[in-house]
């Protein structure tokens, strides 16, 4: 991590670095494959202010309105000590009054680095598992790597269980009414969580514990129905879990990537931004509109150069190695002689485009 940590200073162009959090990552173990991304997320650049520079701004971001009112449901959660959250405690994990205890890492003897909280949550954690003291922790900081550089993440809370399990916290805004949430609200809480549960089973691992000690069970604390009365849910994040093992494999090394990029290349404002973006491959898909700010750009890119992926995922999978629509079309319509390695996806393409045709001949609303 050392050797390309300059490489990656040059990259933000001389600005400070930005922190990957749960969703971030949530969203690179989306694209694995995409060279930019990678590179851009460890590197800690500002993609969103790239992408303003570069003239494709994107609406990602909660409104302030949303953002004020998940700031004030935390804040009335987490006051007096958790006060409310020890009571949804004591019901979901049966934690008993002696057992309470609370400890705030957001500031450390006034200092908010993050060498200093995160070897703060280390040692409170070791003592946790060491003895069972300690039952809350609020705005621990946990490190995960993430494609060979260190990735810095801050929970909403970790509870500790009487029964020697640790249980990830996540408290979000949106209303749970009568017992139900929005799904895709859910799912992206549900993600989030997992990253947390994986950063804290590393560190328990670390510490020389089993790392089951962390549950895969996690409490999703949301507003219930239409007051700010809080609720907790339990969440089951194992298959989140497994998709994210599994992605975050096949992430490839930054320094590899890094060795391949011209030594002046930098994302910085000036020059020919646009050249160097260009210069880190990008795996662009439809889906990327979801959760990347280089999603605008990207698609601009790929449409103009007329990649399969701009149709979809599953299209560019299905071509295997054809990179363009244009090289599709010749395959198909038998212009373009294919390699070795594409005569199984061309006569794909020369059947597809013979049934194109005989359907384009059958008359509407009757035989051929």
């Amino acid at each position: 991590m050392t050797e390309t940590a300059p490489d990656l200073d040059r990259l933000r162009g001389g600005a400070p670095p930005r922190n990957h959090d749960a969703r971030t990552i949530a969203a690179l173990t989306a694209n694995p494959g995409c060279a930019r991304r990678g590179v851009m997320d460890a590197a800690g650049v500002d993609k969103d202010a790239v992408a303003r520079l570069l003239g494709f701004p994107s609406p990602f971001g909660q409104s302030q309105f949303a953002i004020t009112r998940g700031n004030a449901f935390e804040a009335q959660v987490k006051a007096d000590g958790c006060a409310e959250l020890l009571t949804l405690l004591r019901e979901r994990l049966g934690l008993a009054v002696p057992e309470v205890a609370y400890d705030d890492l957001e500031v450390v003897a006034g200092n908010e680095g993050r060498e200093l909280r995160h070897t703060r949550t280390r040692r409170l954690l070791a003592r946790v598992l060491e003895t069972g003291e300690g039952t809350l922790f609020d705005h621990p900081l946990l490190r995960l790597e993430i494609a060979g550089q260190l990735a810095y993440l801050e929970p909403d809370v970790i509870a500790f269980q009487v029964a020697g399990r640790l249980h990830v916290i996540e408290i979000k805004s949106f209303a749970v009414v009568d017992g139900q949430a929005e799904p895709e609200q859910v799912a992206a809480a549900a993600r989030q969580a997992a990253v947390y549960v994986m950063a804290l089973r590393r560190l328990v691992g670390e510490l020389g514990h089993d790392p089951a000690r962390v549950s895969h069970e996690v409490f999703l604390v949301c507003p219930e129905n239409f007051s700010n009365r809080p609720t907790a849910t339990p969440l089951d994040v194992r298959p989140q879990l497994a998709v994210l093992e599994r992605q975050l494999a096949r992430l490839t090394r930054i320094d590899e990537i890094l060795g391949e990029l011209p030594g002046d290349l930098t994302f910085g404002p000036g020059g020919d931004l646009a050249g160097s973006v260009r210069a880190v491959e990008a795996r662009y898909a439809p889906e990327c509109m979801a959760g990347c700010e280089m999603a605008f750009f990207c698609r601009d890119e790929a449409r103009a150069c007329g990649a399969t992926g701009a149709l979809g995922r599953s299209v560019r999978d299905d071509l295997g190695g054809v990179d363009t629509i244009g090289t599709a079309l010749a395959l198909a319509d038998g212009s373009l002689s294919p390699s070795a390695d594409l005569a199984e996806t061309a006569a794909q393409l020369r059947t597809a485009a013979r049934l194109r045709e005989e359907a384009l001949l059958v008359p509407q609303g009757g035989a051929a």
